[in-house]
């Protein structure tokens, strides 16, 4: 097991991000800090470390137990980090989550949504 690991890929094989590009992007957006500093792609996290990740308008904080750099089983990714997010933004989270599942109505003869519409209906999404 590496003693330093990139934290694009940490975050990426403890499964907080679905791909690796995904979360190197987040890490070139500033969504990924330790601290007040914003992480890059590259910066190298070692154990102990406390990693802050904003996805889809939550901040999710980890603690870095153990420093992987391959994606693993979800069972298996549990015990490589820590969950140190409040409980409040927890449950924030998970209302957002279980609100998204309900299925999306449209009139019927209405056709498929235009590139616009799709557009606009993605943005009221993440707001």
């Amino acid at each position: 097991m590496p003693k330093k690991v990139r934290v694009d890929k940490w975050l990426w094989s403890i499964r907080v991000f679905k791909t690796r590009t995904l979360a190197t992007a987040a890490c070139k957006k500033g969504q990924v800090s330790m601290g007040e500093n914003i992480l890059k792609p590259s910066f190298l996290l070692v154990e102990g470390d406390i990693v802050t990740a904003r996805k889809d308008g939550f901040n999710r904080v980890y603690k870095v137990i153990h420093p992987i750099e391959k994606r693993v089983g979800a069972k298996v990714a549990v015990d490589c980090y820590e969950e140190l997010t409040s409980q409040e933004e927890l449950q924030k989270y998970e209302a957002w989550y279980l609100a998204g599942k309900g299925n999306e109505y449209r009139e019927k003869g209405t056709g498929r949504p235009t590139k616009k519409e799709r557009r606009e209906l993605e943005q009221f999404k993440k707001n």
